[in-house]
């Protein structure tokens, strides 16, 4: 039994996406509260100030480039709807949107701090359009000056603040990159392509020229690219095994820092453009933890910051020197008077699923059994699902996972065919008509845990979030006799309720990936768990947020109900005030407490 309780491990605190201000202060989000919050540091390890004060989660911080001013974005309820505000130097702030029905996407600031560019689906639910408004403006006041019809998103200014970067999304694996003007209206296309290709992470170039972006348009995996404002495409680096993630550029100094994502872990590269597609690469950064994203240049690029995480190192903001590498710790989100030298670092594992495709998972056995002979064969396994399907589980900090570490369950977290991460082709393979393939590499998956000499074959479950949750239910469904337990956090029962329900401005990214209700409304019903429900036999957990848009609570509803009435032990948990996910610390601890007492009982 472990010697904390669940409450200290989901205490644990996550200091993150940070900003700098002109000044060099640096503001981040922690969640010390139980929400995340705004928070500003002067110094290094220095006494953090707390600038926001909401019941709710506060998503992005962005500092202006000329005035101790920045812009939060907050929605309600998990409900996705974001709105923008701005904080000033005494601490007031001032709503900037004021249309809680509409989503709200920050685009960034102008290069003079006196505008800012976003994009909203405020003129029609279901299709972003692009919008500037000046700094001072409250939201009746911004200027729609590019009415889209898809998923529109800004990357930013162009360094002399006439143009922006817009991106357009077809779905997950399909991109486009425009130019617009911000004058004329004028959009100019540079990535016209046949097929499915990425263009994410976009950048603009030091001189306005081009922009810097990672792509799969000449490889499987995704590459670091120029792109020109002609469309010229010109690769910068490569790989030919592994992800170049993204890149974070200073378009004043041409300093950037790119991520190449080898097994989950990534690898970070810092340099200076000197020539449009050369890299003076500086010395590697010396962070812990093995995964650090989110960079944000300080002023004059002489630093950066950057949030940093591992499986044994909770998450928190460093600050690097670019041309040296040297790193300090600045924020300091506590672990909750846990031992940093009790948490568990998985290893990196590989099965051959049913096709004898090779499929990597990370492996976490509780410290009980990874140092013994374990000829036993008693620990129970929790097989922890990702969602997506277009998302990757990587070793980041998880109190959850450690927790019942702690309490002496292994954790296997696979990533099937569909997870990104291993390239273009393996994203692939789970595509509408192949999705229960993806479910067959769970049953492989706990093929190779039966063989392991730790594991008690008779004691493994389901668990899995949003997507994850629709994988959960289709492995009760499909293989009802591996499991010992099932828990559904935010999933997808029904696939066509699900697609009738979810938010308009989302529906047809999902259909790209799971298949359309005009054509392939008979397919969806048939891999649907809920049409399968009679199949259901282990003890079921499910959990959901009434706000979710994306899952909508409905899917909880009807499993919950149809498995109960086959007879399945079935336990449901629904919060008025969450979203997508359960992330208030309050709520979390209520929830999880929940599901260790059902695990419990019947694990």
């Amino acid at each position: 039994m472990t010697a904390y309780d669940l409450s200290r491990y989901l205490n644990v605190r996550s200091a993150y996406g940070s900003s700098f201000a002109p000044d060099g202060t640096l503001a981040f989000l922690m969640n010390t509260t139980g929400v995340a919050q705004l928070w500003s540091l002067a110094e290094p390890r220095g006494w953090p100030e707390q600038q926001t004060f909401y019941d709710d989660t506060v998503s992005f911080v962005d500092y202006s480039p000329e005035r101790q001013e920045l812009v939060f974005g907050m929605d309600e309820g998990g409900n996705e709807r974001a709105q923008l505000y701005r904080l000033d130097a005494d601490g007031r702030v001032h709503e900037l949107t004021g249309m809680p029905d509409a989503k709200h996407r920050w685009g960034g600031w102008s290069p003079d701090g006196e505008r800012f560019a976003f994009a909203s689906n405020r003129r029609d639910e279901a299709v972003f359009d692009i919008y500037v408004q000046d700094r001072d403006a409250t939201g009746d006041d911004a200027e729609l000056i590019w009415k889209g019809d898809g998923w529109f998103s800004v990357g930013g200014f162009s360094p002399d603040g006439e143009r922006l970067l817009v991106s357009e999304a077809h779905s997950s694996f399909d991109q486009d990159i425009y130019v617009l003007d911000i004058d004329s209206e004028d959009l100019s296309h540079l990535t016209p392509h046949e097929g499915k290709v990425r263009y994410t992470s976009a950048s603009w170039g030091p001189d306005g020229d081009a922009v810097y972006l990672v792509t799969d348009a000449e490889s499987d995996t995704l590459e670091l690219a120029r792109l020109s404002v002609d469309g010229d495409l010109d690769i910068v680096r490569s790989d030919d095994q592994w992800n170049i993630d993204g890149v974070a550029l200073d378009k004043d100094s041409g300093r950037l820092a790119y991520s190449r994502n080898v097994d989950g872990y990534n690898e970070l590269t810092v340099g200076e453009l000197t020539g449009p597609t050369t890299i003076e690469t500086f010395p590697t950064p010396d962070l812990p933890g093995g995964l650090a994203g989110g960079v944000s240049w300080g002023p004059d690029a002489e630093r950066f910051a950057v949030s940093v995480t591992g499986r044994t190192v909770n998450t928190n903001v460093f600050v690097v020197e670019a041309e040296t590498g040297e790193s300090e710790q600045w924020t300091a989100a506590s672990t909750a008077g846990i031992p940093r030298e009790t948490f568990i670092e998985p290893e990196v594992v590989r099965f051959d699923s049913f096709d004898g495709r090779e499929i990597p998972a990370l492996f976490s056995l509780p410290a009980d059994a990874a140092g013994t002979a374990a000829a036993d064969s008693d620990t129970p396994v929790i097989v922890d699902i990702h969602g997506g399907p277009e998302s990757q589980r990587r070793p980041s900090f998880s109190g959850l996972t450690q927790y019942f570490l702690s309490r002496g369950y292994a954790v296997f977290e696979p990533n099937v065919r569909g997870s990104t991460g291993y390239g273009k082709a393996y994203t692939h393979l789970d595509d509408v008509e192949k999705r229960l393939d993806s479910v067959k590499d769970l049953r492989a998956g706990v093929d190779w845990l039966h063989d392991h000499p730790a594991v008690d074959p008779g004691r493994v479950v389901a668990m899995g979030g949003s997507y994850g949750g629709f994988m959960v239910l289709a492995a009760l469904t499909e293989y009802p006799d591996l499991w010992a337990a099932g828990v559904d956090v935010v999933g997808i029962a029904n696939f066509v309720t699900f697609l009738e329900n979810t938010g308009d401005w989302r529906r047809e990214l999902r259909e790209a990936e799971y298949g359309s209700l005009d054509t392939d409304r008979e397919f969806l019903e048939s891999i649907s768990p809920i049409n399968n429900v009679d199949r259901i036999d282990a003890p079921l957990f499910v959990l959901h947020g009434a706000n979710d848009p994306r899952v909508p609570v409905g899917e909880a509803e009807q499993i919950a109900e149809q498995a109960a009435e086959q007879g399945v032990p079935v336990e449901k948990l629904v919060f008025d005030d969450e979203g997508h996910g359960i992330s208030k610390r309050e709520n979390r601890i209520e929830a999880y407490t929940a599901v260790v007492e059902f695990l419990d009982e019947h694990v």
